[in-house]
């Protein structure tokens, strides 16, 4: 509920006006007086369709950013001592998105209450995750919670570093490919057409690539609307494919066979995968709820399938590592370095540093990428512009030969 209020800051001897978003009228009068004012006026303001908090979220409602900083913030103020009810209170105060801060405090109302910070936490799952409170719950139950947090703020930290690098290897040819689009339709729409007219009224003989580039051009202005038929078709056909398992198992193939990009998300989800199972492995999550987690988590059937393998595997009382060595989607370091783990027992050991040496790969292999890409889509823009104006000078070299 918003409330609006009125006072004289203690410090100042100023007026101050604002609104406050509490749970109840206590709530804001004891936020207030937290602050030093003094309350002249506090009544709960009605939402209007101008002020209403709509409860409507498209896409991730808090940035990766974000979160791992709270994440990290919420780790220091524990380790720092400070009780989970004082931490969540602080932090609401220092973070920027509405939605978060919304959450914030109705997990804060709910801690003081009674309820665990994790039961707490349930009610906001497009925020935090089933990794985030599965972990807090096992915090929890070891009173150990400090030291968990501390151990997801380096797990969202170092998926968020991994992320962000693959991120920008690919914008950059993203980014190319739109320019290149929108040139070449620009100069087949716009500039080619009145260019060649002007030309071929002087006469001559056509060549082959201009009559080609001609036909392009006279598709694209006359017949558009089939051009964007054909996009709403694909876009349909690629809905209807995903929400098919099977499709969604094909399509989930493609991305791991696909040249270089294949093998560079192959090694993300592998090190995706094995910093969550390390996670929860030494935050004393059970292990087949970690293993659920971790087919969850990988976002891609392929590699859910051969973790689904694995959990029957542990039921059966085999062991974890054999089902890895039988999929050709683990590389044989990380079934060898899982099984050594099992023996040793020392298996998130093991799995943290398949997922160091994983993250490091994805870097490199990003960055060797970007390197190469960049270049690479130049010459490729440069290669399709050349071609059109190419068949554009054509018709002047027959002009040109019919007047000598």
């Amino acid at each position: 509920m918003v409330y609006q209020y009125k006072g004289i800051d203690s410090r100042t001897g100023k007026e101050v006006k604002g609104k406050l978003n509490t749970s109840s009228k206590a709530e804001a009068t004891e936020e207030l007086k937290r602050k030093g004012f003094y309350i002249i006026e506090i009544v709960e303001k009605k939402e209007s369709i101008l002020n209403k908090d709509l409860n409507i979220i498209i896409g991730k409602p808090v940035k990766n950013q974000d979160f791992v900083v709270f994440c990290r913030q919420l780790a220091t103020l524990l380790n720092a001592g400070t009780p989970i009810v004082d931490s969540i209170r602080l932090l609401t105060d220092q973070v920027s998105s509405k939605v978060f801060k919304k959450a914030l405090l109705n997990i804060y109302q709910d801690i003081r209450s009674g309820i665990a910070f994790s039961e707490a936490c349930k009610k906001f799952p497009k925020i935090f995750d089933k990794i985030f409170i599965n972990m807090a719950i096992a915090g929890e139950a070891s009173g150990d919670l400090e030291r968990v947090m501390n151990r997801l703020a380096i797990f969202y930290e170092k998926e968020h570093k991994v992320k962000e690098k693959v991120k920008s290897a690919m914008m950059y040819p993203i980014a190319v490919t739109i320019v290149a689009i929108t040139v070449v339709i620009i100069l087949l729409t716009k500039v080619l057409p009145s260019l060649l007219n002007n030309l071929l009224s002087v006469g001559g003989e056509i060549p082959l690539p201009t009559k080609i580039v001609m036909a392009i051009s006279d598709f694209l202005i006359e017949k558009w609307y089939i051009c964007l038929l054909i996009v709403v078709l694909l876009t349909l056909v690629y809905i209807a494919i995903k929400r098919n398992p099977k499709g969604q198992y094909m399509l989930d193939l493609i991305k791991l066979k696909m040249p270089v990009f294949g093998v560079l998300n192959q090694k993300q989800i592998i090190a995706r995968i094995t910093r969550t199972m390390a996670s929860q492995f030494s935050s004393s999550v059970p292990v087949l709820q970690t293993l659920k987690m971790s087919a969850e988590v990988a976002n891609n059937l392929v590699f859910a399938k051969v973790l689904e393998q694995s959990l029957e595997s542990l039921r059966g009382g085999s062991s974890l590592s054999m089902p890895l060595a039988q999929s050709w989607v683990f590389p044989k370091l990380v079934s060898h370095m899982v099984a050594i783990g099992e023996e040793t027992g020392q298996l998130d050991t093991m799995l943290e540093k398949i997922a160091d040496f994983y993250e490091e790969e994805v870097e490199q292999m990003a960055s060797r990428l970007s390197a190469i890409l960049e270049p690479l889509m130049i010459a490729i823009l440069g290669g399709i512009v050349g071609l059109i104006v190419l068949a554009a000078m054509l018709p002047m070299f027959s002009i040109y030969e019919n007047f000598n």
